[in-house]
């Protein structure tokens, strides 16, 4: 056999192996469809820098989505890329090579993210962006030896020497590349990982997310009284009931199929307006009946973190089919004390446990409150994930939740946040993702909540005479008692209003059971439900992109590569691929509803 043919069939399992590891992976479909845009987006930079040899943002791109999103769609993202370019540039015995080499920049970055807990900063990561340019250099180069023959380790040699000056020009394009676009790349992916598996809608396109958090605090009058009072939270749950599908779960609006992901939180918000979520039926199907049907698909430990959370606000234990959700959550706590190195995750696991009962006291909680604690941003604020990022609004009050959840409102990191939440209010009364950016209901929930656990009167909180944030998030009530995402969009209505109401009911994380829940089936009530979801069928038109893409870079989704790309000028060029790493961004913000 030949080493052509040899190194074919090799290079062929290997990709095999490479797809079948991603497949069992069971990656969602929110997952799919982003390993999809990030795959076109790199063969959209290969194309676009066609022209200028060995010049390209392919390897970047892979490489740090590997690092944001894991091995085995970093390996399909950059293996998918390899192949869809070659339709421009043309199929061959390379394409293979190509594939793999590709493909091993994805798992490169995933193993980086492994060892540096995903806290490498812009340099280290050009660094290793420069690094994988020579060792996709020395794969091809291995191509090019195995079809001329093999003969020995001098032609090799020879081949390596030959080649190395594109090498070299690779590597020193793949710094630049990514000190331009690297950090901003990976925030975004960061921010998809964390939320695709907590929250998060595609509004037309992608979807964005929505790190999450919710703490105790105490409430002087029952929620439910305190919810019918308050007609727009009356007119929300009311929303909410008729949106509910045959199976008993929910989608993003009504007429849309049930997920796992909107059906939980759904049912949070619901809990928080006093409704048992195992009464909340249609057809003979809870909420909660639901969540537990689709039970399979919880796997990552955010989708742990939130279904614990769902389960026990209905009164449901923290266990499906079986499996201790709890225990699995304590398995993903590092000797740190963080739970996969974000704030996110870590915020969310304490909540979890407290709502399973754990008390502030035990000893993974103390840990996890510790390392926590030790991760604010400069300004305050906190981010996704680990300290020294940007701030944002969301992950600031999950962090705040979380802390007094475990028994830390006094400490200085949570004053800090607070003074961090008051000083980003807009003065419409509502609070952006960003600071700076537009108001929008889901932050501003987020910002109610933690205000709410923070001790602190939301009502109270407002700039220069204009509205409170609960003014701010009455004004979206739409005439079908669902609540706008901002002023411009109506996207994700189901799971923006189920995110309200909770902030509305003044019900921060984690969500207390009432006695006597989660044993009520479908009977009167499912019937009631049943009756109210039959009244309104109508299916909410496509939400659009430009809202929550507005949320980041405020870049649409739809955006093409331009035209002539081969004679673009190297200044157009690299403006494409900035203004597709911006659109991705602007998705991804949009695409985790």
């Amino acid at each position: 056999m030949s080493w052509p043919v040899a190194s074919l069939i090799l290079l062929g399992l290997a990709l095999v192996g490479g797809f079948a590891w991603y497949e069992r992976s069971r990656p969602s479909s929110r997952t799919v469809a982003l390993v999809a845009t990030l795959a076109a987006l790199a063969a959209l930079g290969r194309v676009a820098f066609g022209a200028i040899p060995d010049v390209k943002p392919t390897t970047d791109i892979v490489l740090l989505s590997g690092y944001a999103l894991g091995g085995a769609p970093g390996f399909v993202i950059g293996a998918l890329a390899a192949l869809t370019s070659n339709l421009f540039f043309g199929q061959g015995p390379w394409t293979p090579w190509q594939m793999f080499a590709w493909g091993s920049a994805g798992v490169l970055g995933a193993g980086l993210a492994t060892v540096g807990g995903r806290r490498l900063g812009r340099v280290p990561l050009a660094i290793a962006c420069a690094v994988m340019g020579l060792l996709f250099g020395a794969i091809m180069n291995l191509f090019t030896w195995t079809d001329t023959g093999a003969g020995n380790l001098n032609q090799y040699l020879v081949i390596s020497g030959q080649a190395l000056p594109f090498d070299l020009t690779h590597a020193a394009a793949n710094l630049a590349f990514c000190l331009a676009f690297g950090p901003a790349l990976v925030r975004a992916l960061g921010r998809f990982r964390a939320r695709f598996e907590i929250v998060w809608r595609p509004a037309g396109a992608a979807p964005v997310a929505v790190a999450l958090a919710l703490v105790a605090a105490a409430a002087l009058v029952p929620a439910r009284a305190q919810a019918a009072r308050d007609p727009t939270a009356a007119r929300a749950t009311s929303y909410l009931l008729r949106a509910q599908n045959a199976d008993g779960g929910f989608g993003a609006a009504r007429g849309e199929s049930s997920t796992q992901m909107y059906s939980a939180w759904v049912a949070l918000g619901l809990a928080a307006a006093g409704r048992d979520p195992s009464a909340v039926a249609h057809a003979g199907h809870s909420v909660t009946d639901y969540i537990v049907a689709t039970g399979r698909d919880v796997t990552s430990i955010g989708d742990i973190e939130r279904t614990v959370l769902a389960l026990r606000a209905g009164g449901r234990p923290a266990r499906l089919s079986g499996r201790d959700l709890v225990g699995e959550v304590l398995r993903r706590q590092s000797a740190r004390g963080d739970f996969g190195g974000q704030v996110n995750y870590t915020a969310f696991a304490i909540l979890a446990l407290r709502a399973a009962g754990r008390s502030a006291h035990d000893a993974a909680l103390r840990r996890a409150r510790r390392w926590l604690e030790r991760e604010p941003d400069a300004d305050g604020g906190f981010n996704f994930l680990a300290r020294g990022g940007a701030s944002d609004i969301d992950d600031t009050a999950g962090a705040v939740e979380a802390l007094v959840a475990a028994g830390g409102r006094g400490v200085k990191a949570v004053r800090s946040a607070l003074g961090f939440l008051a000083h980003r209010q807009n003065p419409d009364g509502g609070f952006p993702l960003q600071p700076g950016g537009s108001s929008n209901a889901q932050s501003t929930a987020w910002a109610i909540q933690a205000l709410i656990a923070g001790g602190r009167d939301p009502a109270r909180v407002h700039r220069r005479g204009g509205r409170s944030p609960l003014g701010f998030l009455r004004s979206l009530s739409a005439p079908d008692g669902s609540i706008r995402y901002s002023r411009t969009s109506a996207q994700t209505p189901v799971w923006v209003t189920g995110q309200a109401l909770t902030a509305l009911a003044g019900r921060p994380f984690p969500i207390r059971a009432r006695p006597g829940w989660g044993h009520a089936r479908a009977r009167a009530r499912g019937a009631s439900s049943s009756a109210s979801a039959a009244a309104g069928t109508g299916r909410s038109s496509p939400p659009t992109t430009g809202a929550r893409g507005a949320r980041r870079a405020g870049a649409g989704a739809g955006r093409g590569p331009g035209s002539a790309l081969g004679g673009l000028a190297l200044q157009r060029r690299l403006a494409v691929v900035v203004q597709a790493v911006r659109a991705v961004e602007g998705m991804l913000a949009v695409m985790l509803d």
